[in-house]
């Protein structure tokens, strides 16, 4: 008897848990996996570069701009390969292709090797991070998308605590073995993270969410039953758009920070903090944006998103001013709160967005489709600001001209009003001309 019901309190404890949930906590896994190396750490990466080989700033960063490039002519092929074969499936071939790719940039002993290794893992941990685990969640959370999509893209920032322990194993063993190690670490862990996300949703698993208590069961009931645009068709609303030229802009000074920002933590005429201090900074900001992103996610599935995004991206440019003009340890933390908050809480609001507006069915193809000129900005900042430093020998004026184009997307976010779809445009097209014909 006492069994039996210990039993049925477990039964009752798994049914709480909708599936969608794991699968988030698995996106944000992956997430941890993939954008430690090509994002996060890619300064400190930079940084041992340039102590080893001497190269310039540009080139150095470059590699981020060239490695990116790969990732965004991809795009729209990686969504559409994620809608038709699955998340999991494309999560094995990246990371095997990642871990690869770690494992060759381990061993380069020249720039065009350089190239080409890091080339290889940021298409890797392209093809099997960031798209499939969005994919998968957006499938799956039909009530609680901008959460669930929050989980993902924060775990892009716990990523940014491995930072201090590769800082330590750069110092205390040297960049090629910690390179090699976490490349080692992407191909075994791989075939666990493709399993987590590879599962689709049946249809009575959808339900069972739609079903869940609510207070506005009208609401949740319209939400399961949205239209899913084909890719074709979103193309054609001028959501699609505002949303990937928003994403363009911000993502200049997203690019940006991660390729720079411990060089200007360090330079001389920056910051200019010793590697530890300036190390000391990334876990603040890693902190600060994983609370707001899971924040924004909580935020945007209750306040409309197009109000609340305007002024992230604000407070996001406001940010970067802080950072031009930072001379100490205090003024760095600053920056990091700031940014933290701007940049971390909009990220999974322009995402859920997507979701929201386009359905469920075509969001890996719409989102690969709209990361062309989503990765434009976050390809492009690294080799500018890079270039920048090279001819001025400061990041100042760089930072400033990234702040004005948070304010510009601060705008084009404004015109992102909600798609209608094809059919019922028709049909008020025809209610018109009837009302017309009987005037």
């Amino acid at each position: 008897m006492i069994q039996e019901r210990i039993s049925a309190v477990r039964a009752r404890t798994t049914r709480r848990v909708y599936h969608g949930w794991w699968v988030s906590l698995a996106g944000a896994f992956n997430m941890v996996l993939s954008s430690g190396p090509t994002y996060q750490a890619s300064s400190v990466l930079f940084k041992a570069i340039e102590d080893e080989f001497g190269w310039s700033r540009a080139l150095i960063s470059g590699v981020a701009s060239f490695g990116r490039f790969g990732g965004a002519m991809l795009g729209p092929v990686e969504g559409f390969l994620t809608d038709r074969f699955g998340s999991g499936k494309m999560v094995l071939v990246g990371f095997t292709m990642g871990g690869v790719g770690l494992i060759a940039f381990s061993m380069i002993q020249g720039a065009l090797q350089y190239y080409f290794a890091f080339f290889l893992l940021s298409l890797g941990f392209s093809v099997g991070g960031f798209v499939p685990s969005i994919t998968a969640v957006n499938a799956w959370m039909v009530r609680n998308r901008a959460t669930g999509m929050s989980f993902v893209i924060g775990g892009s920032s716990i990523a940014g605590l491995l930072v201090p322990p590769m800082v330590w194993s750069i110092s205390n063993y040297g960049w090629r073995p910690t390179v090699f190690v976490i490349g080692i670490i992407a191909i075994v862990l791989g075939p666990l993270v493709a399993r987590l996300l590879g599962r689709r949703p049946t249809p009575e698993e959808l339900e069972e969410q739609t079903r869940s208590s609510s207070s506005e069961p009208g609401r949740r009931s319209r939400q399961a039953r949205l239209y899913d645009f084909t890719p074709k068709e979103a193309l054609r609303t001028r959501a699609f758009w505002s949303i990937s030229m928003t994403h363009m802009l911000v993502n200049l000074s997203t690019g940006a920070i991660s390729g720079h920002l411990f060089l200007q933590l360090t330079d001389s005429n920056g910051v200019n903090l010793d590697d530890a201090t300036a190390a000391s900074v990334l876990p603040i900001l890693v902190v600060t944006s994983f609370v707001f992103q899971l924040g924004g996610g909580i935020m945007g599935d209750r306040i409309s998103k197009r109000v609340l995004v305007p002024f992230l991206l604000l407070i996001q440019g406001g940010a970067l001013v802080i950072l031009a003009i930072a001379d100490s340890f205090i003024m760095a933390a600053v920056f990091a709160v700031v940014w933290g908050v701007g940049f971390g809480a909009r990220t999974p609001l322009l995402h859920a967005m997507r979701g929201e507006y386009f359905g469920r069915r075509h969001f890996g193809t719409i989102l690969g489709l709209s990361s062309f000129p989503m990765s434009v900005g976050i390809t492009l900042a690294p080799f500018l600001m890079g270039l920048v430093h090279d001819i001025q020998h400061t990041y100042e004026w760089g930072l400033y001209v990234l702040a004005a184009t948070c304010v510009l997307a601060s705008v084009t976010i404004l015109f992102a009003t909600r798609p209608i779809p094809p059919g019922v445009q028709q049909r008020m097209r025809a209610r018109r001309a009837r009302e017309r014909r009987n005037r």
